[in-house]
Formats: C-alpha cells, structure tokens, sequence
C-alpha cells in the first residue's frame, strides 16, 4: 500500500506544478495583438 500512496502523491505533484506553470503563463504572458490578413483565391469565391 506504501507504493500505490507514493504513486498517488507523485501524481498530485506533477499535476501542481503542471497547474502552477499554468498560471504562472496566464498571469506573466501578455500577448501582443496584431493584424492578421489572409489571402483568398478568387476560385474559391466563384460559385460551381
């Protein structure tokens, strides 16, 4: 039983520092927005 409770708290761990990078990312990272321009082929706006 020692080795599955061992288990269990290395699992809770890697999930708190998964979670904790997480929210490290949204609260530090603050994306820069930009214009975005996409190219349409005039084929693809021609009805078959």
């Amino acid at each position: 039983m020692p080795t599955l409770f061992r288990f269990v708290v290395f699992l809770a761990l890697l999930g708190g520092l998964v979670l904790g990078g997480m929210v490290a990312l949204v609260t530090f990272v603050q994306p820069v927005p930009r214009e975005m321009v996409e190219i349409v082929p005039p084929a693809k706006l021609q009805p078959k």
